[in-house]
Order: structure tokens, then C-alpha cells, then sequence
């Protein structure tokens, strides 16, 4: 049985948010995403490597390290998904704005 990652169960790990951040800034290998974090080295891969099948980051082999970079056209995936719900929130927000002046206008 072939089991697909789902891309935001591996974004709703906190770890793997922070690994985001920093290959978005600038790809990295392994062991320098790792030196950022209070955890074994076996514990990061494991997350690169769910990010990897998630299709978040890229690696590529450059000699006997691995560097690893962002996939930009899956976080537009991610963020093209979201897009709507956005809309619709900055909607409701912008109307409860609009009662709350006409409430405070009232009381003026």
C-alpha cells in the first residue's frame, strides 16, 4: 500500500515550519538545518525527508552532501489553496470593522 504525505500535515509540525523558514532563505545541507535545532540529527532527516515526499524541498547530491532547496511551485500550491479562505476572512473582518465604527460612531 503506497501511502501519499499530506502537505499540510507536514507543515502543521512546528519543526518543519522552522526547516521551511530556513531553506526559504537559503538552501542548506543537512547537517547545517540541523545545527539549528535542540534535536538528533536522525530526528531532522526524518523531517526533510517527509517535507522531500511532500515535495516542499528539492535535495540535490553535490558530492557527498546533500543540499537541500525550497520548491517554490508547491508552497504557491499551498498558498493558492489558502487564497480563498483568506478573501473570505478579510471579508468578515472588514465588515465586523464597519459595525464596530458605526457602533462607536453612535455612542460619539
Amino acid at each position: 500500500m503506497n501511502l501519499r504525505r499530506d502537505v499540510f500535515q507536514a507543515i502543521a509540525d512546528p519543526t518543519r515550519r522552522s526547516i521551511l523558514m530556513l531553506v526559504a532563505a537559503q538552501s542548506m545541507t543537512a547537517g547545517a538545518i540541523a545545527s539549528n535545532f535542540d534535536t538528533a540529527r536522525p530526528t531532522v532527516s526524518k523531517h526533510l525527508q517527509i517535507l522531500a515526499e511532500c515535495e516542499l524541498l528539492r535535495s540535490e547530491q553535490n558530492g557527498r552532501e546533500i543540499i537541500y532547496h525550497l520548491n517554490p511551485n508547491k508552497m504557491k500550491e499551498i498558498a493558492d489553496f489558502i487564497e480563498p479562505f483568506r478573501k473570505m476572512w478579510d471579508e468578515k473582518f472588514n465588515k465586523l470593522e464597519s459595525v464596530m465604527k458605526a457602533y462607536q460612531n453612535r455612542d460619539a
